[in-house]
């Protein structure tokens, strides 16, 4: 009875109704849509750095990458992008070409601040906060490798409040891992959110970091960047460990009558260092450092300043389930 039905109302009813867009094709689209949204808007800020022969002719020359965060030209790279350079030019994608300075470098973190020798105002990109970021969230590669236009990769957060050990030997703390991968040539260039906000500054200068793309987080680079505008350079504590960033679980929480959500787990411990000699051990869970909470090495990176250079400090760690208190006496870290 439903055929013979089908048939007296006509061919149409007969034809079956067209299937609605598959699911994955819309996800594609506002994925697709989100990442070219935030590269249009930070795109302009971002420069090609070109790297002068050096005047003691160490350094033959170079290139990378940067961004711009103000309009009077303050500028973010890697330190391993001018450290040692002779002149910088800066090319924009507009077409304008400026010569930049050096304000301050940070071996430790990969950073550098650069200023722009201009009166023109620069297109800028927005600074987001990069402890808001979790494993999955977007991740979105710039850099400028030519000068002429921006390339982009895309991928997700893979790992947030990483310890890693760059070419050099030192240990840049609070490191983003996505898997965008990074040309050497986008060094220097800024990681950013699907909103267009930077929450890191790649670094192509990190063992094993090829087919994936390694970022000194944003809030880190901020603190660099006003050390060196008050000081010229970063003074900094050392207690001689290194960690990443980890979720506590609710039940600790509750447990131990904690607030906070995160907290920094030690991965490595320093031989003959202050936190080696005050007891610091590898799976110690870091809850607080001279009275202030650790949430992500980021933390320990601000409260480590040079005011707490040689001050005894107290240092809760969580250990096998036991909150217990550690006294540590930073001394300075040196180049």
């Amino acid at each position: 009875m439903t055929n013979i039905l089908k048939f007296l109302q006509g061919p149409q009813a007969r034809t079956s109704p067209q299937p609605p867009p598959a699911y994955d094709d819309l996800l594609l689209d506002t994925y697709s849509s989100t990442v070219a949204t935030a590269v249009e808007a930070v795109a302009p800020a971002v420069v090609h750095i070109e790297v002068g022969k050096s005047a003691d002719g160490r350094r033959s020359g170079g290139s990378g990458s940067g961004v711009a965060i103000s309009p009077d030209g303050l500028l973010l790279t890697n330190n391993h992008v001018v450290a040692g350079a002779g002149d910088l030019m800066l090319s924009l994608s507009d077409g304008r070409r400026f010569k930049a300075r050096v304000l301050g470098r940070d071996a430790d973190t990969d950073l550098a601040v650069l200023r722009a020798d201009t009166t023109e105002g620069l297109p800028t990109a927005a600074l987001g906060n990069s402890k808001a970021l979790k494993r999955g969230h977007i991740a979105i590669a710039i850099g400028n490798p030519l000068g002429f236009e921006s390339t982009v990769t895309a991928g997700i957060v893979s790992a947030v409040g990483r310890s890693l050990r760059a070419q050099s030997g030192r240990l840049i703390n609070d490191v983003i891992q996505t898997d965008a991968s990074l040309n050497p040539g986008n060094s220097g260039g800024p990681l950013v959110n699907s909103r267009g906000e930077i929450i890191g500054i790649n670094t192509a200068m990190i063992m094993g970091a090829q087919g994936i793309c390694f970022s000194v987080a944003v809030n880190t680079a901020l603190y660099v960047l006003g050390q060196i505008l008050q000081h010229g350079k970063v003074r900094r504590a050392r207690i001689g460990f290194a960690g990443d960033q980890l979720v506590l679980p609710q039940r600790f929480r509750h447990r131990l009558g904690l607030t906070q959500a995160s907290a920094v787990r030690v991965v490595e411990v320093v031989a003959d260092g202050p936190a080696h000699g005050a007891g610091l051990r590898v799976g110690d869970i870091l809850l607080s450092l001279d009275g202030s909470p650790v949430t992500g090495v980021d933390d320990v990176v601000r409260l480590l300043d040079a005011g707490r250079i040689g001050r005894l400090l107290e240092v809760q760690v969580l250990r096998e389930g036991t909150v217990i208190s550690l006294s540590v006496t930073p001394n300075e870290r040196m180049d």
